[in-house]
Order: C-alpha cells, then sequence, then structure tokens
C-alpha cells in the first residue's frame, strides 16, 4: 500500500496546481487530504451545491475540509435544469457529472490550474458508472484509481490521517433514491432529505428512504435497513412511520430484505 500511496503523491505533484471535485465522502475527502499535505496552497476543492445534496452533507463537508484545513469552495450547479437530467434515466449521473465539470473546467481555466482530479477508486471500475464517460471527456484524472487505491485500502489510510470518513457508509446524492423514470424534482428530494433525517435522528446510520411515486396518492415511502440494524425497527416503528407521514408521505412500507451497497 505504500507503493500505490508513493504513486498518488507522484500523480498529484505532476498535475500541479490542480482543482479536486469534493464532496465530502470517503474517496474525495482522501483525496482532498492528500492533495493537500502534497501541494498546500496549489490545490483547491470545489463542492456542488444543488438540491440533490443534503444541507447537513455540504455543512459536514466544510467542517471536514477546514478540519483538513484545505481551501473548499462551493459552486452552485444546474443539473435540475436539465431535462436530460431531471427525467431520471439510468445515465442520470452522466448528465450531473457534466454538469459539474462544466463549471469545474471554467473555474481551471480562469484561474488557471492545470488539471481537474475526482475520486473515483479503483473498486469503481468493477462497476459501470456513467460518471466516468464525462469524466473522460473532460480529461479529468482519477488519482486513486490510477495509483490501484481500492475502497478498503483507501479507509485505512483515512483511518491513518484520522480522517472521520474513514468509516462512514456511503451516501450517494439524494437522487438515487428515486426509481428510473420517475421525475426528479426539487420537492421530491426535500421530501427525501427530510425524511432521511427523521430516520436518521431514530439512530439508524445505513439506510434509505426511497421516494416512490403513486398516481392516485402522496408519494410512499419505502425504507431500506441494513440488516444488522433492522432489529431497532422494532422498537421505533411507529415512530419512524409517523415521522415519514409528518413530511408528507402517504405511507410508509418497510423492506423486508434490509439495505445492502450496490454488487
Amino acid at each position: 500500500m505504500n507503493e500505490k500511496r508513493a504513486q498518488l503523491h507522484a500523480q498529484l505533484r505532476a498535475h500541479a496546481p490542480l482543482v479536486v471535485a469534493y464532496s465530502g465522502g470517503v474517496d474525495s475527502a482522501y483525496l482532498l487530504a492528500e492533495a493537500h499535505a502534497i501541494l498546500g496552497p496549489q490545490v483547491l476543492g470545489v463542492i456542488a451545491d444543488s438540491a440533490s445534496l443534503p444541507r447537513q452533507a455540504l455543512a459536514d463537508a466544510l467542517a471536514l475540509a477546514e478540519q483538513i484545513g484545505a481551501h473548499v469552495e462551493v459552486v452552485k450547479t444546474g443539473e435540475l435544469d436539465n431535462p436530460d437530467y431531471a427525467s431520471n434515466p439510468p445515465n442520470r449521473c452522466y448528465f450531473c457529472k457534466a454538469e459539474l465539470f462544466t463549471n469545474l473546467d471554467a473555474l481551471a481555466r480562469e484561474r488557471q490550474f492545470r488539471a481537474l482530479a475526482y475520486g473515483e477508486n479503483a473498486d469503481d471500475m468493477k462497476h459501470e458508472r456513467p460518471g466516468r464517460k464525462a469524466a473522460t471527456e473532460f480529461a479529468v484524472i482519477a488519482p486513486l484509481r490510477d495509483a490501484g487505491l481500492t475502497k478498503a485500502e483507501i479507509r485505512e489510510l483515512s483511518r491513518e490521517l484520522g480522517l472521520p470518513t474513514a468509516d462512514a457508509p456511503a451516501q450517494p446524492c439524494l437522487s438515487s433514491r428515486i426509481p428510473w423514470g420517475t421525475p426528479v424534482t426539487p420537492a421530491a428530494l426535500d421530501m427525501i432529505e427530510r425524511g432521511e433525517a427523521r430516520v436518521r435522528a431514530l439512530g439508524f446510520r445505513v439506510f434509505r428512504v426511497r421516494h416512490i411515486v403513486h398516481e392516485a396518492t402522496a408519494p410512499v415511502a419505502r425504507v431500506q435497513v441494513a440488516p444488522e440494524e433492522m432489529p431497532h425497527l422494532a422498537a421505533v416503528g411507529d415512530e419512524l412511520t409517523a415521522g415519514l407521514r409528518a413530511v408528507g408521505y402517504a405511507a410508509v412500507e418497510i423492506d423486508p430484505a434490509g439495505y445492502r451497497s450496490p454488487a
């Protein structure tokens, strides 16, 4: 792993000054921390702010960047204004990343940064990622992936650096809670965000509130909880249902299979 980390450092030095697409998640936080340690003021983290990013996640990401000591700026992105994104096709993430990289590319050119980087890791190559196509189109580098660093290794190295994201669960954008083909709207994202805040307040750590739209009623919340946390449902099930109804869901369904990360 030391050799991989050395390769990462070499890549970062070779592409300085550098803009890092930062979300506050496991991968981008580690990438930003390493880039800051190696490049100092020659790295700028940029976080995209839109309705698909929970307010708490934005606040947490900015607080973490301050802990790291890295300079981070927030840019507003408008992917929801793009019908190709809002219609929620299976390649929705392509349009999100294209919007992000369009903004980052303009910023980098204006301020004379040499390259853009994002937090794709070596494990991500096992899966089809629509956002990768956008990264290729904008020549965005993936230093973690190219150094061969896996998610488990990134978590271990993050732990060594004292990053609180070392053991953080994956937290994709709120739009991922809406089934393909169901339009992504600010109102739906707001319901999901408020609903998940209610679930989190009950002590759950790994979960999803799936936003299921029915023509005849208000949306239904389909709740998926990590299998190891499902016993807690017996104690708080009524409170969970009441909380989700309070944010506007017509009904609450508990997925008996629980939540598992995508393979």
